[in-house]
C-alpha cells in the first residue's frame, strides 16, 4: 500500500476515533427529555426530569422521547458528515 493511501487511512481511523467522542445533547419538551448522542449514531444518555413529566400522559412523554432522539440523531449525523466530508475525497484513491 502506497504512503498516501495509509496516510489517508490512518487520517480517516482517527476522525472515526474523535466521533466516539463527539457526545451531541438534545432536549424537548422544555428539558423534560434530554438525550445525549455520540459521533457514531449511538445514543449515550437518556435523562427524563420527572418534575415536567405528567405521568397521566405518557403518550406526552413518549413524544419527547422520539423527538428528541430523532432531533439528536440528526444533528449527530450532521457533525459526522462535516468531520469526515473532507477525508471522502480522497478515499477514492485507495483502489478498494
Amino acid at each position: 500500500m502506497a504512503f498516501d493511501q495509509m496516510k489517508m487511512l490512518n487520517k480517516l481511523r482517527k476522525a472515526q476515533s474523535d466521533l466516539k467522542k463527539e457526545i451531541v445533547e438534545v432536549e424537548a419538551g422544555d428539558g423534560a427529555v434530554v438525550v445525549q448522542v455520540t459521533g457514531e449514531l449511538k445514543i449515550k444518555k437518556v435523562t427524563i426530569d420527572p418534575e415536567r413529566v405528567d405521568t397521566n400522559d405518557i403518550h406526552e412523554l413518549e413524544h419527547w422521547v422520539e423527538i428528541a432522539v430523532r432531533d439528536g440523531l440528526a444533528k449527530a449525523q450532521e457533525i459526522a458528515a462535516e468531520k469526515m466530508k473532507p477525508l471522502m475525497g480522497g478515499l477514492g484513491n485507495l483502489g478498494m
